[in-house]
């Protein structure tokens, strides 16, 4: 299970590597757009007046044996959903994963929506069918707000949970590259506004894409290590078990030794 989940992590991290210098780049190009005095509007890019209605994601593995990740995502989720149904009238619960769908159902939480497709390859064409039907919420006014739970990857050496608001994408603004204050001029073809309603949708589509292949390294890292604690405390349980047979089977060796030369002893007298 180790040089299977290695292999797995491999392709995952690949993927994910792959993704990120494009996610990041188209979105500094919707948060220079925001902020570059434009008279052009979207409406991913305005919150909403009111938040009424929200929807957190939560990203969780159809399978176990990877250590603490599945554990780190569920909690913070569970405190996610507590901050929103707090703050929020009407919350919907939404979770990727049969781990996660468990600890909920165990909790009699109720869940809206249950996916188990997203395994560890997942598709830009899955998500995006799962992206379309966010933007049109949101676009109708059946969606004011957008979390997401998912662990995020960093570096081999490096993955954590957190929680990230996808819509609105006013949020994405400060994300992606900076250039210390300098103001960036664009020039649009055919116009603005064609431009705008391409990048910004896209960029939405790309963002979620990004954190389901993160979710899918960090978990094959996860079961990675898993596995190779579990190889090497089953090499250390054998060596223990070794020693205690070989000093059993000794004293066993030993004693019967004694009885031998006790019973010629005792012929002899």
């Amino acid at each position: 299970m180790e040089l299977i989940s290695t292999a797995r992590f491999r392709k995952a991290m690949d993927r994910a590597v792959a993704a990120s210098s494009y996610t990041k780049r188209i979105i500094a190009l919707v948060g220079h757009l925001t902020t570059a005095g434009l008279e052009v509007k979207h409406p991913l890019l305005e919150a909403h007046a009111e938040t009424s209605k929200a929807v957190l994601l939560v990203l969780s593995a159809n399978r176990g044996l990877c250590g603490g990740y599945n554990g780190s995502v569920l909690r913070l989720g569970m405190n996610q959903l507590k901050q929103l149904q707090s703050t929020v009238p009407d919350v919907r619960l939404e979770v990727s994963g049969k781990r996660g769908i468990s600890a909920f159902r165990f909790r009699k939480i109720d869940i809206a929506e249950r996916f188990t497709q997203f395994d560890d390859k997942p598709t830009f064409a899955e998500v995006e069918v799962l992206a379309n039907r966010y933007l049109e919420w949101y676009q109708s006014g059946r969606l004011d707000r957008l979390d997401i739970i998912y662990t995020k990857f960093e570096s081999l050496g490096r993955q954590y949970a957190v929680a990230e608001t996808l819509l609105p994408l006013a949020d994405l603004s400060g994300e992606g590259e900076h250039h210390n204050g300098i103001q960036v001029q664009y020039e649009f073809l055919p116009s603005a506004a064609s431009i705008v309603d391409e990048v910004v949708p896209a960029s939405f589509k790309v963002k979620l894409f990004k954190c389901f292949l993160d979710a899918a390294v960090s978990e094959q890292i996860a079961r990675r290590v898993a596995m190779k604690n579990a190889t090497e405390n089953a090499e250390s349980m054998i060596g223990s078990l070794s020693i205690a047979y070989n000093r059993a089977r000794q004293g066993q060796i030993t004693g019967e030794l004694l009885e031998i030369i006790g019973g010629a002893e005792a012929l002899n007298k």
